[in-house]
């Protein structure tokens, strides 16, 4: 992660990014300087969203190297408009092999909240998941950023640099894990990683419990030992707590942890196959949130809840038609192993509720309906608290992560029912509402405490390069959920 510092005036001597909005003639911390602007505008640079001009001044005023980036119309600026520009400038800078840059802020919104922004800008950019390559001796890495901003500014910048790099920090580790190769990232190894990061929160208050298989028999968790049941790899069951004093409210994060995804029995196709070591990201998520929470103090508790297994198609595996008793006790039908994810959540769910949180939260990979519904780059929201999700709504223009309420449709539960248990894991009406059917399912295994289902199958992983994503594990959507809890 690069580090950033701050400064109210230009170093020369650094490469300079700064900003332009579309159709006007003036660079943003520069009006008096017309000469980079015209010299920009020459070679077709107009101050559009996305696009970069490289200009290198003869005066070497402000800088002998200079990048203006585009903002787009100044009626649609915000943060997130800043931090695909932030993004813009850092790749820029890197691909000329530079080290260090300086970055002056627009100064359009609180320097605060663009701090913040620009930090994660750059900071999601950069990143590459290369611990597998062959490094070149020749490489070079942009590792530092410079904030220019107003003498008076300065406090509220340093703030935004620290929260900047705390989100990014938490974003960035989530990747990590979600991009591991699935048979290095086992249940066990998840493990090891959240007594990492349990370890390191001592102090901050954090504690955690791994239950191994044994304990998860003895705590009755059918559903759970059921997705596990054709691996070779045990399934581990994760609590993570943190209670700062004078906590204010109790929050339950619950995270599916499926660390590869064959869609059991119910055998996935080849292809559809080749990216499930993201079927974890829920459960990464939450580690990461925990990893962020001794830096930024909430004053709230936090449950994390995390169920971690394989999904494989070994000879003990679970078979279409058995059926499961829950840590509930209710029963389930398994029509479909691949709808393994709200199995494993029910025992999560159900754990969650025991601790008697004031409100629930689960995380998941949950459906492709939900890609289908609204694409790779929103995640559904839904749940019995409209307060609740309108919380969450309100973080995610924080962090630029979007999400789409949908209704939990209470006449969709008779696909549910089944004939020999209490219920189904998919319903008898195929091919439409999977979304809210999972959702409708998840909900079975709670009480009436404000609860919350964010399935995030789409936005998880990305296929492409995104502005400041490279293709594989995202980071979503943990910096809506750190904006959250620092709301409580």
């Amino acid at each position: 992660m690069i580090r950033a510092l701050q400064t109210e005036k230009t170093d020369s001597r650094q490469p300079l990014a700064a900003f332009v909005f579309e159709k006007e003639k003036a660079v943003l911390g520069f009006p008096q300087d017309k000469k980079l602007f015209d010299a920009a505008q020459s070679e077709g640079f107009n101050g559009k969203a996305g696009r970069a001009s490289l200009l290198h001044p003869k005066s070497g005023s402000p800088a002998r190297l200079v990048v203006l980036v585009g903002l787009g119309d100044r009626k649609k600026f915000d943060l997130e408009a800043l931090r695909k520009g932030a993004a813009i400038a850092a790749k820029k800078i890197r691909s000329l092999s530079q080290t260090s840059f300086s970055l002056r802020l627009p100064e359009i919104l609180d320097s605060k909240s663009e701090a913040v922004a620009t930090v994660e800008g750059a900071s999601l950019a950069l990143y590459s998941f290369d611990k597998y390559k062959k490094k070149s001796s020749s490489d070079k890495e942009l590792r530092e950023i410079t904030l220019v901003g107003s003498k008076l500014a300065q406090g509220s910048i340093k703030e935004g640099l620290r929260m900047g790099h705390i989100l990014s920090d938490a974003a960035l580790f989530t990747r990590d894990l979600v991009n591991e190769p699935p048979s290095d990232m086992t249940p066990l190894e998840f493990s090891k990683r959240a007594e990492t990061v349990a370890a390191q929160g001592k102090a901050a208050g954090i504690t955690l419990k791994v239950f191994d298989k044994k304990e998860i028999e003895e705590m009755k968790m059918g559903a759970l030992l059921g997705v596990a049941r054709g691996s070779a790899e045990p399934p581990v069951f994760i609590h993570l707590h943190y209670k700062p004093q004078n906590s204010r409210k109790s929050i339950a994060l619950v995270g599916k942890g499926i660390t590869f995804d064959s869609g059991g029995l119910s055998l996935k196709s080849p292809q559809n196959m080749e990216t499930m070591k993201m079927d974890m990201a829920g459960a990464a998520s939450i580690l990461a949130v925990f990893k962020a929470l001794p830096a930024l103090k909430p004053a709230v508790e936090v449950h994390g809840i995390l169920a971690v297994t394989e999904n494989m198609p070994g000879g003990r595996a679970q078979k279409p038609g058995d059926i499961l008793r829950s840590m509930s006790g209710k029963t389930i039908e398994v029509l479909n192993t691949d709808a393994e994810g709200r199995l494993v959540l029910a025992d999560a769910l159900h754990y969650a509720v025991k601790q008697k949180p004031d409100a629930v939260i689960d995380i998941a990979t949950l459906t492709g309906a939900c890609v289908v519904a609204v694409g790779s780059l929103v995640a559904g929201i839904m749940g019995n608290s409209d307060d609740l999700a309108s919380e969450i709504e309100e973080s995610s223009k924080d962090s630029g992560e979007r999400f789409c309420r949908f209704p939990l449709v209470e006449d969709y539960k008779e696909g549910l029912k089944s004939p020999v248990a209490d219920l189904k894991n998919i319903s008898s009406v195929r091919g439409e509402a999977g979304s809210i059917i999972g959702g409708l399912f998840l909900q079975e295994f709670m009480d009436d405490r404000p609860w919350v289902h964010l399935d995030i199958a789409g936005p998880a992983w990305t296929d492409r390069e995104l502005p400041y994503c490279k293709a594989g594990g995202t980071g979503f959507p943990v910096r809506t959920l750190l904006h959250y809890l620092l709301k409580q």
